[in-house]
């Protein structure tokens, strides 16, 4: 029988995945708890987030839904507030939007909607963390990524914009807050098949050149990013920071 290392586990840890209800996010909750995490997961959608906290039960008596716009400073302010007489230990970064679009007729509108979700709302969501976890041992973070960080999509200027500063914001928190004991990682995933990304796999030729160009031979399953998620999250990880993992069959490295 395979036992997990004890650096590995997150018993004792309370993480928060924003954008937690469905998707990557609710696949990460799951493997979260699964790994001991008492596990809060984030959304809009009151309903969804209920169908989702019943699933996440399963693996985590103590898990919950905490209402939360991330593109809302407000939202923000609100929702962090609960954990002020409790521990935080862990943030995941996931919540995000995208919307294919030539940059031509891309609007104000539709910037600031992509870019207060995946950008400032990680950014906000952070700060705010950060608050909770200095002088309390610290903590790990995790920003949600994406290819998109590292190349160029056409119709999707905004979203890699959003994406590629995220990695930036990576890069200076980790080396900011790491004297406080916070480590700031990223997980960048590659082609996944999620409801933000399904209309792309709804075409055969689409799908056919995109294959040819992952080394592995076929797009991410979400439960290919758990064990990224977990890794970062434990003790395990505890002299990595600053560090962008990208999960992507080595597509990266093919090009």
């Amino acid at each position: 029988m395979t036992t997990l290392l004890p650096a590995f586990s997150l018993e004792g840890k309370t993480a928060l995945i924003t954008g937690g209800s469905r998707g990557i996010g609710f696949t990460l909750a799951r493997g979260l708890a699964q790994a001991g995490a008492t596990v809060v997961a984030a959304g809009r959608n009151a309903e969804t987030l209920d169908d989702a906290v019943g699933q996440l039960k399963h693996w985590d008596a103590g898990a919950t839904g905490l209402l939360l716009d991330v593109s809302r400073t407000e939202s923000i302010s609100q929702a962090f507030s609960r954990f002020e007489n409790g521990p935080l230990d862990i943030l995941i970064n996931n919540a995000g939007t995208e919307q294919v679009c030539p940059s031509l007729e891309v609007d104000e509108a539709l910037w600031r909607r992509i870019v207060d979700t995946n950008l400032k709302g990680a950014f906000f969501c952070a700060q705010a963390a950060a608050r909770l976890m200095i002088g309390r041992h610290g903590g790990s973070m995790i920003n949600l990524c994406s290819l998109t960080s590292r190349v160029g999509v056409p119709g999707a200027a905004v979203y890699g914009a959003s994406k590629a500063g995220l990695v930036g914001l990576t890069h200076a928190l980790s080396t900011e807050w790491a004297k406080q004991g916070i480590r700031v990682n990223g997980i960048g995933p590659g082609y996944f098949s999620t409801d933000m990304t399904q209309v792309f796999y709804q075409d055969p030729q689409w799908c056919e050149a995109m294959l040819n160009k992952i080394p592995l031979g076929r797009f991410g399953e979400l439960d290919d990013v758990i064990g990224a998620a977990v890794f970062l999250s434990s003790d395990a990880a505890r002299y990595i920071t600053g560090q962008v993992l990208y999960i992507d069959g080595g597509y990266l490295a093919a090009i």
